[in-house]
């Protein structure tokens, strides 16, 4: 390779934030990396992505522990991605829950992504000598489930395809708030090499239908107010799409990935390229988009090896 993933070099840490998005409605942020959603309810806490290894689930629960004292009784999995997921057993939750196509995923590809992501950003899996293994839900549901914290309900939905094949949302009606993980991001780049782009567009449609008078997104700040969370999704969807749109002219016209790639970063670096992970993502969602655009419905599995492949072939 000419040169690392641009991730294996970002070793700073970053500032936490822990903010208050409705009455006891709480987002763990950390400067674009990924996010941690608290929903605290009657008699218990509900945890909506759990960060990528144990060591840094604890400082979720660290800072839970200033605003309430209840036990965390469910970790919700928005998706099935290594950095969201092999924190889980740091909360000694009674369930797991995730969407049956997310557990599917994690038969399917799950030691392959976690393979893969820790060689890509060795930085969020410090203290990876914690993790028991990969995480398996113990609960899951096909399109919705609600799940009541006492008197609280949290409905938990599959809207589409966008960032996994899996991803769900957690709405909070009482307070009209919605973690979305990345399916929404806020000024940090979304990550699509498992993604399907002619779906992600209609999943935020359905995520505006609501109206949520706040988001936590999957990185970047918490969301509050309309003006934000419009800008937010707009955002996303100009993202997705032009990222999308200049690979699939290049496929179309029998062009390599090397050209998809120059023509993607054409489109996509005035508008994106001082967000989060921004160079860390691009490789692989140029090479998703190009596979797309090719009709590969389903994304090829990505493993260590295949990394080095993609990565190869975009230098020069």
């Amino acid at each position: 390779m000419a040169k690392e993933f641009a991730s294996r070099s970002d070793m700073t840490e970053k500032k936490i934030t822990f903010s208050e998005i409705g009455r006891d409605l709480w987002a763990f942020t950390a400067e674009g990396d990924p996010n941690t959603g608290v929903i605290i309810g009657d008699d218990c806490v509900m945890i909506v992505d759990a960060q990528a290894t144990p060591r840094l689930a604890a400082k979720v629960v660290e800072n839970i522990r200033t605003v309430t004292d209840k036990p965390i009784k469910y970790v919700v999995l928005s998706h099935y991605h290594a950095v969201r997921v092999l924190g889980a057993s740091a909360y000694n939750a009674e369930q797991i829950i995730a969407s049956q196509t997310c557990r599917a995923m994690v038969a399917e590809r799950g030691q392959e992504d976690w393979d893969s992501e820790f060689e890509r950003f060795p930085r969020l899996f410090q203290g990876h000598e914690s993790i028991p293994g990969l995480t398996w839900p113990t609960m899951t549901f096909t399109n919705k489930m609600s799940v009541y914290l006492g008197k609280r309900r949290v409905d938990l939905m599959h809207l589409g395809r966008a960032h996994t094949a899996g991803d769900i949302v957690a709405w909070v009606p009482d307070e009209e708030v919605m973690f979305t993980g990345d399916i929404v991001e806020y000024h940090s780049a979304c990550y699509c090499g498992d993604g399907h782009f002619g779906d992600w567009g209609k999943t935020l449609d359905a995520i505006s239908a609501f109206k949520p008078r706040a988001i936590a997104p999957g990185r970047g700040d918490a969301l509050v107010g309309d003006e934000m969370v419009t800008a937010a999704i707009e955002n996303t969807r100009d993202f997705v799409e032009s990222t999308y749109r200049p690979a699939a002219a290049v496929a179309a016209r029998g062009g390599t990935l090397k050209e998809a790639w120059d023509a993607v970063r054409a489109d996509c670096d005035p508008k994106f390229s001082d967000y989060a992970i921004y160079e860390h993502c691009l490789p692989f969602n140029v090479a998703r988009a190009y596979d797309e655009a090719l009709g590969m419905d389903t994304p090829r599995i990505w493993t260590a090896e295949r990394d080095k492949q993609m990565w190869g072939s975009l230098q020069g």
